[in-house]
């Protein structure tokens, strides 16, 4: 193999790299979309002609997040999206992607959860040099209530965690994050 030869393959091998870098950023900005109901950060996860699927809801990508943003406001006080397996299969332009997900839904009543557990198959094509999705479909695989009063006994709240925000006020916002900046809520 030449100089040349390995100088090919070292590219080959960045670029590889670097599309599933932003494949998984993708992915993964759009959990914390839904987790900050940021619905420019969510509908930016989406190709302008992309969709997304869960069950009879199918949304257009720039649809999704309003809908999304109020069936989690509507069922829980705060949810998190816990991307975990990840696999992706690139072609060109085109990868094929299975995320596992683990959705956790804090209800309203503060001391009761739900979690959902499945996968979001999807498609992504890269345009103009970006990831987005193009097609999402989610499945369902496991569902389970949980007790969550944990968050409201005294051993808890005397500890006085920061409890994040559906918003920009959220410490992920924050720029530069300080030890002493403030956290909008806290348990």
């Amino acid at each position: 193999m030449t100089n040349d030869d390995d100088l090919q393959s070292l590219r080959r091998d960045v670029n590889y790299l670097k599309d599933r870098q932003a494949i998984l950023d993708c992915i993964a900005s759009q959990s914390r979309g839904h987790d900050r109901h940021d619905v420019d950060v969510l509908t930016g996860a989406y190709h302008p002609d992309g969709w997304d699927e869960h069950g009879t809801a199918v949304k257009s990508g720039s649809e999704y997040a309003g809908w999304a943003n109020a069936t989690h406001a509507a069922g829980s006080q705060v949810n998190m999206h816990h991307v975990t397996t990840h696999l992706c299969e690139i072609e060109g332009e085109v990868a094929h992607a299975e995320s596992y997900v683990i959705g956790a839904m804090l209800n309203h009543d503060g001391v009761t959860a739900r979690l959902l557990c499945g996968r979001y198959i999807d498609r992504l094509e890269k345009r103009d040099g970006i990831w987005r999705l193009a097609v999402r479909r989610s499945t369902v695989e496991v569902a389970l209530t949980a007790d969550a009063s944990i968050l409201e006994a005294d051993v808890f709240r005397d500890r006085h965690f920061a409890k994040g925000s559906r918003d920009e006020r959220d410490l992920s916002y924050r720029r530069p994050l300080e030890i002493d900046t403030p956290a909008p809520e806290v348990w």
